[in-house]
């Protein structure tokens, strides 16, 4: 079969390897799109995988292929999408349900093969059944889609005035997701205007590009009436956006950072200021996985999709072959001016 495989950071090779073998507690996933998480993109051109060669890939839909002995529930042909996070059940964490804090865990596309292939071997476990209605592209961003919906369910927006801090993926079906559960206004933050354009498209309220506003503290009051935000979801990773988090909030508020960072932050004067005399509550938010797994946040989505709370397409900036993998990351790596939102890879749909 082909695979996308990672040699070293920014050596990426499309190659035919043999199949996958199934163990007892697997099936064998005929992967129809994956997609490009935007975790995939520093551990391919900059950091590398935890093991090398690996195949890459986590965010994926597909069909079973063929079942393991020990698995029960599943039948050939089962449209699927699969949470990538292989917890070991055995230590303190995985004994609490709160599988993102495992001590011990293995992960598709980053610790073991992924999904960047015509095929996968995926614990029985770790499946999640798709409707008839929800299409395989979809369906392969239930990942960044879970991750919404837990950073949401730390706090409570309903009636509030919220902010989403980055809309790649995850914040886009954050702002869909807030929405639904009744927030009263849904202010976007991006420096890209076409990725804006997006977020009030999905229901943002309002949008603010933090390349062009001299000001966003006193446009986030003008549009709160001086109040700022009772809650905001940092999704972008970035120390700009973490440290106007601490700017924006409201006294009392609640702050999730979500977004993977890879740089120091370091807080501003104000920032501490405003925790401090805010009292201003600040809460990490780590992938997706809770009981029953993979995860209550995985069956959530999967059901915002069925009913049509989730769209995906305006997403999707880029469908591509798997050949197509190694030029599109040398092209993010390289052309600063170069626009994704969502890439997939398609590699079932091709035939």
């Amino acid at each position: 079969m082909k695979a996308v495989r990672l040699y070293a950071p920014g050596d990426l090779r499309v190659e035919e390897v043999e199949l996958p073998e199934i163990k007892a507690d697997e099936v064998l996933v005929k992967v129809m799109v994956v997609g490009v998480c935007g975790s995939d993109i520093p551990r391919i051109n900059e950091y590398g995988a935890h093991n090398a060669p690996l195949t890459m890939g986590h965010e994926f839909s597909g069909k079973i292929l063929k079942i393991g002995l020990d698995v029960e529930g599943w039948n050939e042909g089962d449209r699927i999408t699969a949470g990538p996070l292989i917890p070991c059940h055995k230590c303190e964490w995985c004994e609490k349900s709160r599988y993102s804090l495992c001590e011990d865990y293995s992960y598709l596309g980053s610790r073991q093969d992924g999904a960047m292939a015509d095929y996968v071997a995926v614990p029985a476990n770790n499946l999640v059944k798709v409707p008839d209605n929800v299409s395989y592209s979809a369906a392969a961003m239930t990942d960044p889609a879970a991750n919404a919906i837990h950073g949401l369910w730390k706090g409570d927006v309903k009636g509030k005035k919220i902010i989403i801090l980055g809309v790649g993926p995850i914040g886009l079906f954050a702002i869909q997701y807030a929405r639904y559960l009744g927030a009263d206004t849904i202010i976007a933050i991006d420096i890209s205007d076409k990725k804006l354009e997006i977020a009030l498209e999905l229901g943002a309220t309002h949008v603010i590009n933090n390349l062009r506003e001299s000001n966003s503290e006193e446009k986030i009051k003008e549009i709160t009436n001086t109040k700022m935000a009772d809650f905001i979801l940092e999704t972008a990773g970035s120390k700009i956006t973490q440290n106007q988090a601490l700017h924006l909030i409201a006294p009392n508020g609640r702050v999730v950072y979500l977004g993977i960072s890879h740089d120091e932050l370091m807080l501003d004067e104000q920032s501490v200021e405003n925790i401090l005399r805010g009292e201003v509550e600040i809460v990490g938010s780590w992938n997706s996985f809770s009981d029953p797994f993979p995860g209550k946040e995985w069956f959530e989505a999967i059901k915002c999709f069925k009913e049509g709370e989730f769209i995906s397409d305006p997403l999707i900036s880029q469908k591509l072959s798997l050949d197509k993998a190694p030029e599109i990351f040398s092209k993010i790596r390289n052309d600063k001016d170069f626009f994704y939102n969502k890439i997939l890879f398609t590699p079932g749909l091709e035939e």
